[in-house]
């Protein structure tokens, strides 16, 4: 079944299960979409509103409705002539309540014995801190063993410690709970000890790592999938952070001959800035991130730069440009890689010496590992493209460090030799990478926040034309069938409010000048959180003619929310030391600001400035659509979303108002409601589904403006493979420079689109959008329509090709 547009669904076992998936499939089906794209199914910690902890791999979780319902929900879309992609999480699984995991449950019990035992990534060695037992990073001190006790309520005992629950071995139980404690295969240990026996998803610790490099754990976590696609119940997986994996191409390769040459294959890699995707790799490509940074990218005004830079230079102190942001990479993956991440560090320093048998001592070979983790550009670089990367940082390194020529030899040979040591200095890489950069770094600058983006460059602001057209027509040669997205359930920002902060580069004299007022009025208790946080609510502030104040949930979430970023930044306070004092003048200045003039003033700017971040989101929302790869639409997006970082990504999405506006769709005007951008994305997805032949395995070719404003104009030409085009996708981009009007004491650009015209191949064509019809001509008789008729409407435009001229 060819998928041409994905929908995400976020399942959650209290809120929206299988079962109601099935419920809104008429909806989908309505809208365009071809696949449902299920948030993780198998079964999971209970209470889980994400589904990434899976704790039982053999089976459809009940919670969600089971078996029963995954098989009526599959019916219910084949009967529409849609289908299933679902979302597979083969690195980790959840061992937050241990006796919910039977594999978990079972190493507890029996250690060394357990028929799972190697089945998880554990620390088994006699060096390990804990004698060779596995440490459970649970406690609060070294005291809390002396507050053990022994549960007997059920048929056999278990050591407790408050809530958390832990089995007895056979033949170990006793009366003194800290003599049983210590006969266990098991240690209890401080959360901040620094000792964990397992590897972990990044600094998670409630998330275990299971070696599917082992056959039998390929086979035993893959048994349920083979029984869906034996079933023909699902049409693509999409694999989650296959970085964290021993062998990412070895797995994808098992993983390929399991679904089949033709199911879909997505894959989560994170690429750097300008590093390639493996084509050897037997995928259709990644998720999407970096179209999503292409695709936002060029509606950006690349001159706002300079005076962004100096706000934030004079705000803060940091410009945030390449030069900065790369030196606090640089320091603190040092300092993730020394705490957070140190247990895996030493781990993999022990195995380097196992295998090299270098003297260069364990302390000195730490400190040059944790160098060029540091210095790595890439989450790892063993994929084909990246050959001799790790080389040249560790030649680099050796350059100006000559002390440690030995351990920096050490390491050498033991990536050569392929072995333990070279795995985890992979997988140790991409984990410094992330919690480094995405969940710090990114919340520790200002300079313009839409920036600070999975997969993002916030030293880049704005992409040329000539280069997102490249970057597309790439796109469309090489991975025609890899997933295009703008929102995630990982996204630190929805596409729309993406796109309303973008508009920022298009006056950042005007923004500059209202942050500096704001700020006389109402000082933030840290400069980079101020900034930061500017940006945020300039993003997300309701511009519907209601107070913020009174829309319902708004200050809980902008709560919640800076309390996460300031957390995350680590810089005044963070998960693991909060700083009270600090986080409760946080709050009380964004009440004030939420309360007072500040509030009204930020409303005023937002409803003056919010058709352009209207037009830059319907833009983006368009050229994906459209545009090479296949798209996804992530729940609730086909109108504005107002969403922040999880788990503010993840709230209930209300279909009853979708289905509503969806029936009564016509021809809507862009405002505030988002019924234009529900129009936008019908239109799209109903052309994909209707003419397939043109989008993947299409041809793309780029489509310009002539005239005086013409590189407002961006956009292209797609067509079946080898035939003339016949769809075009076009968009207004920095907009702001269109309007010709004042903004207080702010002259925002010249008016109109004057001798502006848009060069389509020809032919006639149809607006999609608003039934208009236009007539061009290769000789010039008939120029490209107006640039102020085709836009007149909607600031996009869809034009397919008149039958005849096909």
């Amino acid at each position: 079944m060819s998928i041409t547009a994905t929908y995400r669904l976020q399942l959650r076992g209290d809120h929206f299960t299988l079962t109601d998936a099935a419920a809104v499939a008429d909806y989908l089906d309505d809208l365009g979409v071809s696949h449902v794209y299920l948030s993780p199914i198998l079964t999971a910690t209970a209470g889980s509103t994400h589904g990434y902890d899976v704790t039982d791999v053999t089976r459809v979780s009940p919670a969600l409705g089971g078996r029963a319902a995954l098989l009526a929900l599959s019916e219910e879309l084949r009967c529409r002539g849609m289908g299933i992609v679902v979302d597979l999480v083969p690195n980790h699984v959840g061992v937050a309540k241990p006796h919910q995991n039977p594999w978990w449950w079972d190493v507890l019990t029996h250690g060394h014995s357990s028929e799972y035992a190697e089945y998880f990534d554990i620390d088994w060695d006699e060096d390990n801190g804990v004698d060779g037992r596995l440490a459970l990073p649970v406690l609060g001190s070294d005291a809390d063993l002396e507050t053990l006790t022994l549960d007997r309520s059920g048929t056999e005992p278990l050591l407790a410690f408050h809530e958390h629950r832990f089995p007895v071995a056979p033949g170990t139980d006793g009366t003194d709970p800290r003599s049983v404690h210590d006969a266990q295969h098991y240690r209890l240990v401080p959360w901040d000890s620094g000792l964990i026996g397992y590897r972990r998803f990044f600094t998670i610790s409630d998330l275990a790592c299971i070696r599917q490099e082992d056959p039998r754990v390929f086979e035993a976590a893959h048994r349920e999938l083979r029984d869906w696609v034996s079933g023909g119940l699902i049409d693509g997986v999409r694999v989650d952070h296959p970085d964290g994996l021993s062998d990412p191409a070895g797995y994808l390769a098992r993983l390929r001959a399991v679904i089949g040459a033709d199911r879909w294959l997505v894959i989560e890699k994170i690429l750097a800035h300008t590093e390639p995707l493996d084509t050897t790799l037997p995928i259709d490509g990644t998720t999407g991130y970096d179209a999503l940074a292409e695709l936002g990218g060029v509606f950006l005004e690349p001159s706002g730069a300079a005076p962004l830079t100096a706000l934030s230079a004079a705000k803060t102190g940091d410009r945030g440009d390449a030069a900065w942001l790369s030196e606090q990479e640089v320091a603190i993956k040092r300092t993730v890689a020394t705490s957070g991440l140190a247990p895996e560090v030493g781990r993999l320093v022990r195995a380097i010496l196992a295998e090299t048998g270098s003297a260069c001592g364990s302390d000195l070979l730490r400190e040059a590992v944790v160098d060029v983790i540091a210095a790595m550009p890439v989450y790892r670089s063993d994929y084909r493209p990246l050959a001799g990367l790790a080389g040249r940082v560790i030649g680099d390194i050796a350059r100006h460090e000559a002390e440690w020529a030995e351990p920096l030899d050490a390491l050498a040979a033991a990536l050569i030799n392929q072995g333990e040591a070279a795995t985890r200095f992979h997988q140790v890489c991409g984990a410094v990478m992330a919690k480094s950069v995405e969940d710090c770094l990114f919340y520790r600058t200002a300079r313009l926040t839409s920036l600070q983006e999975v997969g993002g460059n916030p030293a880049r602001m704005g992409i040329a034309p000539a280069e997102f057209h490249l970057a597309s027509a790439e796109r469309a040669t090489r991975w025609p069938r890899a997933m295009t997205t703008l929102s995630t359930h990982d996204t630190k920002r929805g596409e729309d409010v993406r796109a309303r902060i973008g508009v920022l580069t298009q006056v950042p004299h005007l923004w500059a000048g209202c942050v500096d007022r704001w700020e006389r009025i109402a000082p933030p208790p840290d400069p980079v959180t101020g900034l930061f946080m500017w940006q945020t609510l300039f993003g997300v502030w309701p511009v519907d003619g209601r107070a913020a104040a009174e829309v319902p949930g708004f200050r809980d979430r902008i709560h919640a929310y800076a309390e996460k970023a300031v957390r995350e930044a680590g810089a005044r306070t963070s998960w693991n030391d909060v700083d009270a004092d600090f986080e409760r003048d946080l709050h009380l200045w964004l009440d004030t600001v939420i309360d007072g003039a500040v509030g009204k003033s930020i409303g005023s700017l937002c409803t003056q400035l919010a058709r352009h971040g209207w037009s830059d989101a319907l833009g983006q929302k368009l050229l994906q659509l459209c545009g090479p790869g296949i798209p996804d639409v992530y729940q609730g997006t086909e109108l504005w979303a107002d969403s922040l970082v999880d788990p503010d990504n993840r709230r209930l999405v209300d279909y009853d108002l979708r289905r509503r506006t969806l029936r009564e769709l016509r021809i809507p005007p862009v405002d505030a409601t988002g019924a234009a951008k529900m129009h936008v994305v019908r239109a799209a997805l109903r052309l994909r589904r209707e003419r397939p032949e043109s989008f993947v395995g299409g041809s793309y070719t780029p489509i310009f403006g002539t005239g005086q404003a013409a590189t407002h104009v961006v956009g292209f030409a797609r067509g079946p493979a080898g035939a003339r085009p016949d769809i075009v996708a076009v968009a207004t981009r920095h907009s702001v420079a269109l309007d010709g009007v004042a903004l207080g004491d702010v002259q925002l650009g010249r008016p109109g689109w004057g001798d502006t015209t848009v060069a389509l191949p020809e032919g006639t064509w149809t607006d999609r959008l608003t039934g208009e019809t236009v007539h061009t001509a290769d000789d010039d008789t008939i120029p490209g329509p107006r640039a102020d008729s085709l836009f007149a409407t909607y600031p996009v435009a869809l034009l397919t090709l008149l039958a005849t001229d096909r």
